[in-house]
């Protein structure tokens, strides 16, 4: 059984004749720890696949579920990024990670009784990304790198098996986008957990994917796979060889045809 499913699944923004058809019969499926991309035009429904799979919309028809289970409702076991990573100015780098745990119901109690295993994960992930020292910075101390790096902890603070990431580096610069490739890399290989990656830089989809899947424009439907045969761990060099430039040009050659599609 998939992981993460989605059968034929179907979603209008809006009602009425007035209705947007966002995404119409899209099909993939998700294997526990497997990391995917979504790629595809602009405007295409990659992130309401996400917010589909992740209970924030729910589609207007087909099914999507998750372990099994159909989704109806925001999940509680999901952590998700954005392109912006949204820290709250008055709160330290370490009390931004740890807001999830706070408002979460099912983890406030826990942390209100003993805050010390919270503790320990967060300073074990800002370690991880290399953080280490800028616990008590508040967000306007930190670059966008950093900024961003704190927002893979917070959503990771909580251990979800299941990880959503909308464009997470789009803002950043080239050096830095590449960067938290590598962080990302090894926060997944180091903890398990399942990624749905939403990009339109299809390197970064090459470089930390299993699967990729292209969506045709809107109204999106899932219209390729593309299997990534690279061993684990990537280098940045890997981006040199013929076979990741091939896969690229690849993919870009099928989102070019899907843009010049009637």
């Amino acid at each position: 059984m998939a992981f993460v499913s989605l059968e034929k699944a179907r979603l209008v923004y809006g009602s009425g004749s007035g209705g947007t058809l966002a995404v119409e019969d899209a099909s993939l499926t998700i294997e526990r720890g497997e990391f995917v991309a979504v790629v595809g035009p602009s405007g295409c429904g990659k992130s309401t696949i996400l917010k589909m799979v992740s209970g924030l919309l729910q589609p207007s028809a087909g099914l999507v579920t998750v372990e099994g289970q159909r989704v109806t409702q925001p999940r509680k076991d999901c952590g998700i990024a954005f392109q912006n990573p949204t820290l709250l100015p008055w709160r330290t780098t370490l009390d931004n990670i740890l807001l999830s745990v706070e408002i979460a119901e099912e983890h406030s109690k826990k942390y209100r009784r003993d805050k010390k295993p919270y503790l320990d994960a967060a300073h074990d992930l800002l370690a991880t990304v290399g953080l280490s020292g800028f616990e008590n910075k508040s967000p306007w101390q930190l670059s966008g790198g950093m900024q961003q790096r704190a927002s893979l902890c917070r959503a990771l603070i909580h251990q979800p098996q299941l990880l959503l990431l909308d464009e997470p580096f789009a803002a950043l610069d080239a050096f830095t986008r590449e960067d938290l490739w590598l962080v990302l890399q090894n926060l997944y290989r180091t903890r398990q957990f399942t990624v749905i990656l939403v990009t339109h830089d299809l390197r970064e989809a090459a470089f930390l994917a299993d699967t990729i899947y292209i969506m045709s424009r809107r109204p999106g439907r899932i219209v390729s796979s593309t299997k990534v045969g690279l061993p684990r761990p990537r280098a940045l060099a890997d981006c040199f060889k013929p076979e990741f430039t091939e896969m690229v040009m690849e993919l870009r050659t099928r989102i070019a045809r899907e843009l010049e599609a009637a």
